[in-house]
C-alpha cells in the first residue's frame, strides 16, 4: 500500500474549476523529486466516484481542487476531512461530495483513506481553457501548500511505519 494518492480533479474546460487538473500537470513534471514508492499524482476529472477503488491502495488521499467558501477569490484552503464533514457551509465542489461518497464505498470493501482537500477559491467558471489572472497569479502558492502537504503527510507517514 503506498502512503500518498495526490488526487487533482476539476474541469480544464471551465476556467478556475480546472485548477486541480493544472496542478496535477504541474507536479507530473517534479515526479523524479518524490519517491514514486510513496506517492502517486493522478488527473481525476470530473468522475472522482469511479476512482473509489483506487482508494483501496493508499493510506492517504490529497484532493487538488476549488473550494466555494465567499472568500476572495484565489484564496487557499487545507481542509482535514473532519471539516468537510462538520462545516455548517457547504465548502465543497461537486467533486468533494462525490469523494466522500467514494470513501464510504472504500470503506464497505474494507480500506478507508485519510481524505485532505488542498482547495482555492474560484474567480469564474465559464468556457475556457485558462485559469483566470486572479488564480493564475495564486497557482505558485497553491502549488507551494500542496508540495508542504506532500511533504507533511510523507514525513508523519514515515514516523509512523
Amino acid at each position: 500500500m503506498k502512503k500518498l494518492l495526490v488526487l487533482g480533479v476539476g474541469n480544464t474546460l471551465l476556467m478556475d474549476e480546472g485548477i486541480g487538473v493544472h496542478a496535477i500537470y504541474e507536479l507530473w513534471k517534479e515526479k523524479e523529486d518524490w519517491d514514486e514508492t510513496l506517492v502517486d499524482f493522478i488527473d481525476g476529472g470530473t468522475f472522482t466516484q469511479d476512482l473509489f477503488y483506487l482508494f483501496e491502495e493508499y493510506e492517504n488521499i490529497l484532493v487538488l481542487d476549488i473550494v466555494r467558501a465567499d472568500h476572495e477569490p484565489g484564496t487557499i484552503f487545507s481542509l482535514e476531512e473532519d471539516q468537510l464533514r462538520k462545516e455548517e457551509k457547504q465548502m465543497l465542489s461537486l467533486h468533494d461530495v462525490d469523494l466522500l461518497d467514494s470513501l464510504g464505498m472504500a470503506q464497505m470493501r474494507g480500506h478507508r483513506p485519510y481524505l485532505r482537500v488542498i482547495g482555492i477559491e474560484p474567480k469564474q467558471i465559464d468556457w475556457g481553457t485558462e485559469l483566470t489572472p486572479t488564480l493564475a497569479k495564486a497557482f505558485p502558492s497553491f502549488l507551494e501548500v500542496t508540495r508542504k502537504h506532500i511533504k507533511e503527510i510523507l514525513a508523519t507517514s514515515d514516523s509512523i511505519a
